[in-house]
């Protein structure tokens, strides 16, 4: 090289990130995100995700329906969707008696039936308690109740959802008590198949804890869901 002149070196070729590396770095980079995630409680993301709408309360039932040799009864939800056929018919008083008529044919397009917790759950307010409540039909006081109870300590009282009215046997049908209703739970605006036991705000607790299960119950001062009345006979064929 002569003095007073220079060379130029050539440019370095870029660095090449293996695709493993590449992967790992992003991912560090979402660990915080991810951190914030996880440590939400399952119903505050619940009442992230869902929304709840209105729905025409003619149109369900409540529905104390045995179990086995009917010792027990689990809380089912029947739907009318379409009058071409009637879903359920209800006969008498204190208690009524429902006839699920959807059980009889293929009801796909007509009828929903939600029989259990992928169908229904629990929610007051914008607070959806999926997970820490459950919903129970159980034998008191000479009649079916649904109840709403915690499983989870600290999550709230037990509640008295929907009575029969008196005693009976076989599917009979559950009156919501004052301030109780359905809705339909939503996401994104788009209405799904889900329904919510629901009630605007938490009732106000009264009385003494019952043996059973150590919580209040509770007194509910809101305005009653109204009993669906008996669907119509399906349509004659000529």
């Amino acid at each position: 090289m002569r003095p007073g002149t220079s060379t130029i070196s050539p440019p370095r070729p870029p660095a090449v990130i293996h695709p493993l590396f590449r992967t790992a770095r992003a991912g560090a980079a979402l660990l915080p995100l991810a951190g914030l995630t996880l440590a939400l409680p399952l119903p505050a993301q619940a009442q992230a995700l869902f929304g709840a709408s209105e729905l025409d309360q003619t149109k369900f039932v409540l529905v104390s329906a045995p179990i086995g040799d009917g010792s027990r009864a689990q809380l089912n939800i029947y739907e009318q969707r379409s009058a071409l056929r009637p879903c359920f018919r209800v006969e008498g008083a204190g208690p009524a008696v429902v006839n699920p008529l959807l059980a009889t044919f293929d009801f796909t397009g007509i009828c929903n039936r939600y029989i259990d917790g992928n169908g229904y759950s629990l929610r007051v307010g914008g607070t959806d308690l999926a997970t820490v409540y459950r919903l129970s039909v159980v034998r008191q006081a000479g009649e079916q109740r649904l109840l709403a109870i915690p499983t989870k300590a600290g999550a709230g009282p037990e509640m008295v959802v929907a009575r029969s009215g008196g005693p009976g046997s076989g599917f009979l049908l559950l009156v919501a008590e004052p301030g109780w209703k359905l809705m339909r739970r939503s996401f994104g605006g788009r209405a799904l198949g889900h329904v919510y036991v629901y009630r605007d705000s938490w009732p106000e607790v009264v009385g003494a804890a019952p043996a059973a299960a150590g919580t209040p119950t509770v007194a509910p001062t809101a305005t009653p869901m109204p009993p669906a009345p008996a669907p119509a006979s399906a349509p004659s064929r000529r």
